[in-house]
């Protein structure tokens, strides 16, 4: 239990830090921000990965409109926070600086970063995309069908770079054609139900619509016993060989054989559910059939439909002018209050009662329209309620952290008592110090130097402790010699005299 809500706890932190990236669609200089982005990218495209301010502001002085062009002094700024967000990795880069001040003044190169990059490609597609541009994809069946019987002599012949090369092939197509007829009947659902269309542009376009799918539709009928037959035939031959073959021709280093073959094998079950159907369940195949055939009668009762209101005469351009002309007709306002209230369905406005500022000058009984405008929050003119703060942020604790610290500080602490207590029990004299005595020992000398503070006349003597231990200074006629692990301590007529402290 404890185990499951870490894990979602790791989970959610994690999806907050990825939906930061996408901050800077929605900040107030995102047009800015996508731009510099896009200098990025078009100098990737060149094999350039690392970018300073002033090649950014060269890259939009060649492509960006003109009132996108900035100067090196306003990218930076821009840069500084795409790399808060962590579009962007920051480096430092010494080789500009030409003189003393220029280096240090801190020279910043830039690149994108993984996740970064996905982030902005993503914000791309979404910007470049045609989503009226859709259509099903019926020729890759019969390459499909070749590439299944490929497949399976190149498992025959053990040619695990031919099989992983097929495989890939397959996996990549299979891919593509169900994206793109998620995206066509996702257009066709919105072409079916929005009642902004115009009778002329669907009837234009209505014999290819259908013709399209009723091909897709037959051609899908008659590829899927094939395929269905060409899997059998490839696992005939070996699914485990043809699974660890491609897992150990695959290229991704960062992987394990093992954790290729997963991959592979959980892909090549996709493959096979695409057109063998489980027990007691449809393919991917039949569904996508089924699919095209109810897209089909939609489209066909939308044109029954769009025929029959073009028979009759009566359209939206034409209830909106009856509607109108019934406006035009009214005999008062209040009947035209009525009719709108009646066709639109919309209440009366909401009204607002709050105190002015100054209620000395303005009474309260003044009506509004009449009184000066006062200021009210969007909450209480949306809901009608007064505004309110709101539940506190969540506190961020990072509980592991704060242990594993804890830890290193506790065994910081025994290491340095332990050296104190060898130091005391050893002296300081004829012997090599180690690390630690000698950090527990240049301790002490601070603490004792630093009481030594002489007022007038000698300093007859100080004293430190830290650790369990103190440490006398001494004045003598000769000077003392530690040898430490860091090499000898000389100190300059001063005798040391380290011992525990007494009740510890």
């Amino acid at each position: 239990m404890v185990d499951d809500i870490r894990h979602s706890t790791a989970t959610a932190f994690l999806q907050e830090e990825r939906l930061k990236l996408f901050a800077f669609t929605v900040a107030e200089k995102r047009a800015e921000y996508l731009w510099v982005l896009r200098a990025f990218d078009i100098a990737r495209a060149n094999y350039v990965v690392l970018l300073h301010a002033a090649d950014v502001a060269d890259t939009l002085a060649r492509n960006a409109p003109a009132d996108l062009q900035l100067g090196a002094a306003e990218i930076a700024p821009l840069l500084e926070q795409l790399h808060a967000w962590e579009l962007l990795e920051r480096s430092y880069d010494g080789s500009r600086a030409a003189t003393l001040a220029e280096y240090r003044n801190r020279h910043f190169v830039y690149q994108f970063s993984g996740a970064g990059y996905k982030a902005f490609r993503a914000v791309e597609d979404v910007l470049g995309a045609r989503l009226d541009d859709a259509s099903l994809s019926r020729l890759v069946l019969p390459e499909l069908l070749a590439d299944m019987h490929e497949l399976a002599e190149a498992n025959r012949q053990a040619d695990g770079d031919r099989i992983y090369r097929k495989l890939s092939r397959l996996d990549s197509t299979l891919s593509e054609m169900a994206t793109r007829a998620a995206h066509f009947y996702l257009v066709l659902g919105d072409l079916v139900r929005t009642t902004e269309i115009t009778p002329e542009t669907f009837l234009v376009h209505k014999d290819a619509l259908l013709t399209h799918m009723r091909e897709f539709s037959s051609d899908l009928t008659r590829y899927a016993p094939k395929l269905a037959e060409a899997i059998a035939t490839v696992e005939s031959t070996g699914i485990s060989e043809l699974i660890h073959r491609a897992a150990v021709s695959d290229e991704r280093v960062f992987l394990t054989v093992e954790e290729r073959r997963a991959d592979w094998r959980a892909r090549w079950s996709g493959l096979s559910h695409w057109f063998v159907a489980a027990d007691a369940e449809l393919s991917e195949s039949e569904r996508l059939r089924e699919g095209t055939m109810s897209a089909i009668a939609a489209v066909l009762s939308l044109l029954r439909r769009v025929t029959e209101t073009r028979k009759g005469g009566v359209s939206r351009e034409s209830q909106l002018r009856h509607l109108a002309g019934w406006f035009a007709n009214t005999s008062s306002e209040d009947s035209a209050h009525a009719l709108f209230h009646a066709v639109f369905g919309l209440g009366r406005p909401r009204h607002l009662s709050m105190v002015h500022p100054d209620a000395d000058i303005i009474p309260t009984s003044r009506s509004w329209w009449e009184a000066p405008p006062v200021e009210i929050s969007r909450t209480l003119a949306e809901t009608g309620r007064a505004p309110s703060p709101g539940l506190p942020g969540r506190v961020q604790r990072n509980d592991g952290g704060i242990r594993r610290l804890r830890e290193q500080q506790l065994e910081a602490q025994r290491v340095r008592s332990a050296a104190a207590r060898s130091l005391a029990s050893g002296g300081v004299y004829e012997r090599t110090l180690d690390e630690e005595e000698t950090e527990v020992l240049l301790g002490l000398l601070n603490a004792a130097l630093t009481a030594r503070v002489r007022v007038s006349g000698r300093t007859s003597g100080s004293t430190g402790s830290d650790s369990g231990v103190k440490l006398t200074l001494t004045t003598s006629e000769t000077s003392t010699v530690v040898h430490t692990a860091r090499g000898r301590l000389h100190l300059d007529r001063l005798q040391l005299d380290v011992a525990e402290v007494a009740g510890r």
